[in-house]
């Protein structure tokens, strides 16, 4: 059957009338904020104590957008008769936004957890050269990161936890251990002192 004339204009009417009897919302942004998704990937925030300069977020971005210079620092022996050991220190850490494609490979691939996806999305630039962000503003961002969600009650404890807790246990049992020994050496020590003072109170 083929179409009657003038039905696409209809449809198209249609559409026009029931979307101008809508309620139009509008976001009043910046004097708003817009209320952000959980886990919205707004800019990369680094907590740099845990950076062990592997390089291995620079090495995995495909756009080569992570710049980072470190330099080696060699510490003394921690026990009389050891050896030095050098340890890289970081000096840049630094990401061009104007690169970064958002994959997050780089957070993922960090096996030291130095870098978080932070909501902040606020960073834009009259230039194009300002959009490579220092590591001091990396910083900054890191403390925007959210809390990350719980667990399902059924989920099974992460092992970073449960290998922490197992040490936390055993470290506690020690000291447990220790202190009733000490106790135990102490008790016999003092019978002996209340016996011989006992004898000198009978001369």
């Amino acid at each position: 059957m083929p179409p009657i004339p003038g039905s696409g204009l209809a449809k198209g009417l249609a559409v026009t009338l029931r979307t101008m009897t809508k309620r139009t919302v509008t976001a009043q942004y910046p004097d708003v904020q817009p209320e952000l998704p959980p886990r919205t990937r707004g800019v990369i925030g680094l907590f740099e104590e845990n950076c062990t300069v592997c390089m291995l977020c620079a090495r995995e971005c495909p756009d080569w957008c992570i710049y980072i210079d470190s330099h080696k620092e060699t510490t003394p022996p921690a026990a009389p008769g050891g050896r030095e050991r050098s340890r890289n220190v970081l000096d840049r850490f630094a990401i061009d936004f104007a690169l970064c494609m958002y994959c997050g490979i780089c957070i993922e691939v960090c096996p030291f957890d130095a870098l978080f996806w932070s909501p902040e999305f606020e960073y834009a630039e009259t230039d194009i050269h300002e959009l490579t962000h220092e590591r001091d503003k990396l910083r900054e961002w890191m403390w925007t990161v959210p809390e990350p969600p719980a667990l399902d009650p059924g989920a099974e404890e992460p092992k970073e936890i449960a290998a922490a807790r197992k040490t936390a246990d055993k470290l506690q049992a020690q000291e447990e251990r220790e202190a009733r020994e000490a106790r135990e050496a102490q008790g016999p020590a003092e019978d002996r002192s209340d016996r011989a003072a006992g004898q000198e109170g009978q001369e």
